[in-house]
């Protein structure tokens, strides 16, 4: 706080000092019209001085708070699609970073080259159509360019997840989400909002039999080098699916299923000794403004390799076996729906 307040002082008293100079500057030429045009001739060089120094402190100032002296940008993408969707970004940063570096250089430097002058004169050029093609022609062909090869990514990350993908669901509702994944029957059951009670709070209808065997984790595990689809839902209000190391964002709308699929590239171990952090982890974040009660929507998720994997998966109980009471008082006796599940199998 001490700092902000430090830098606008400085900022309010530079800002006071030049209108006392400007004012003390017109008051002067007021009372001495003989001395107006060396005056003026002064605060002309100030002012084009002025001009480059600012060009100057201004682009170190957007290099360092943009982060990239500092490094203080994601590492490097942890899912195939996201190595395309970072070539985009830093592509358009670059082509857009160079236009902008290119036309404030002419819009600092040409007041210092071009100030004013007693024995100059103005050169009267109203147009210049080749000029006028070039700076419409190449921007164009630039964004066409940027648009297509955005386009091409953009089906690629969006067709249809392969058959063979790893599935979950996940819920975002006030304030935390809730995974489900299939058990072995690799088969999501139905839900519905009218099924949602303080116990059931997924809205999971245990009367399709494909329920019976899901299973709701506390926090998410998915293999490296596999298809994984994200099976996104809101039970309230607009949440964001956001996996920023995955480069993986999708919202969740209310009374809207959305989707996303990707493959994962590093498993959690590896990104810990890529970062040198023992404590990393991914996670899954919400980049809505849902409620209050928004910070608290933060939920682990851990890469493993194929084997882990399998694993890790083989040992969860399905919610039904951990909630038999549940599912009695509903009516649904899980020891026969298992053995109709067995038949139907």
């Amino acid at each position: 706080m001490t700092t902000v307040l430090i830098i606008s002082g400085s900022i309010l008293l530079l800002v006071i000092l030049g209108l006392v100079y400007r004012i003390l500057t017109l008051v002067s030429i007021a009372k001495n019209k003989n001395a107006s045009a060396e005056k003026t001739s002064f605060s002309n060089k100030v002012n084009a001085f002025l001009f480059p120094l600012l060009f100057v402190i201004g682009f170190i100032a957007i290099y360092w708070y943009s982060g990239i002296a500092k490094e203080d940008f994601l590492p490097e993408a942890a899912s195939v699609h996201g190595k395309s969707t970072d070539f985009l970004f830093w592509l358009s940063l670059g082509i857009v970073g160079f236009a902008f570096f290119i036309t404030h250089i002419l819009l600092f430097f040409f007041p210092y080259f071009y100030q004013y002058k007693k024995e100059n004169k103005a050169l009267y050029y109203p147009d210049n159509n080749t000029l006028e093609l070039v700076w419409t022609i190449v921007p164009a062909i630039v964004m066409a360019i940027l648009v297509v090869s955005g386009w091409f990514t953009w089906s690629e990350i969006t067709k249809p997840a392969p058959s063979d993908s790893v599935q979950l669901e996940i819920m975002g509702k006030q304030f935390n989400w809730q995974v489900r994944y299939p058990g072995k029957d690799k088969t999501l059951g139905k839900h519905h909002f009218t099924k949602i009670d303080a116990t059931n709070s997924m809205g999971v209808d245990f009367t399709d039999r494909a329920s019976l065997d899901d299973f709701m984790p506390r926090e998410i595990h998915i293999p490296k080098g596999k298809n994984v689809l994200l099976n996104i839902r809101s039970r309230d209000v607009l949440h964001s699916v956001f996996l920023p190391h995955f480069r993986v964002k999708m919202d969740a709308v209310p009374g809207m299923p959305t989707s996303f699929w990707f493959v994962p590239t590093k498993t959690t171990t590896e990104m810990r000794e890529e970062l040198g952090n023992p404590d990393f982890n991914y996670e899954l974040a919400c980049t809505e403004i849902c409620g209050s009660g928004h910070f608290a929507m933060r939920f682990i998720l851990v890469v493993d390799d194929p084997e882990e994997y399998e694993k890790w998966f083989n040992e969860q109980e399905p919610w039904a076996s951990k909630n038999k009471d549940y599912l009695t008082s509903i009516g649904i006796d899980i020891e026969s729906s298992k053995q109709l599940v067995a038949t139907d199998k």
